[in-house]
């Protein structure tokens, strides 16, 4: 599956793309959303300053195939596990996650041991990202 402009790879997905933590820059979660919309997911936007324990709660309110976190503050690792934590807790383990932002190559790994489906920076194409999350959105749960 791929994302071409104009094609809407991912109609019918619900998409939360969330702040955690105390970062206060969400022009890159902004531009992510917008992304998403336009590949026709129905996108919800937290706005700033979450906690994992909101997050959750909102992704299953919500009923959300997917949880995109933007973290630029360094503690994407504390941030990660405890939004995968909050979601289990809820019931919700099968919404897949995703982490965008400024994350250094050396906490991939450690991410995906987490079951982060997949880690965005900001040198990675709009496209490839969106690519990506349609991608892992149409493969089965582990």
């Amino acid at each position: 599956m791929t994302a071409t402009a104009g094609t809407p790879v991912l109609r019918g997905r619900r998409i939360l793309v969330a702040k955690p933590g105390l970062d206060g820059h969400d022009v890159g979660a902004k531009v992510i959303a917008l992304a998403l919309r336009d590949a026709g997911a129905e996108v919800i936007y937290t706005g700033l300053r979450k906690s994992p324990e909101q997050i959750a709660r909102v992704a299953v309110e919500e009923g959300v195939d997917a949880v995109g976190l933007s973290v630029l503050s360094g503690s994407h690792r504390e941030l990660a596990a405890d939004t995968i934590d909050g979601l289990r807790r809820a019931g919700a383990g099968h919404v897949r996650v995703f982490v965008g932002g400024t994350i250094p190559a050396e906490d991939f790994e450690y991410l995906r041991g987490l079951g982060v489906r997949g880690i965005y920076t900001s040198a990675m194409p709009l496209e490839e990202v969106v690519a990506s999350v349609a991608q892992a959105l149409a493969e089965r749960s582990p």
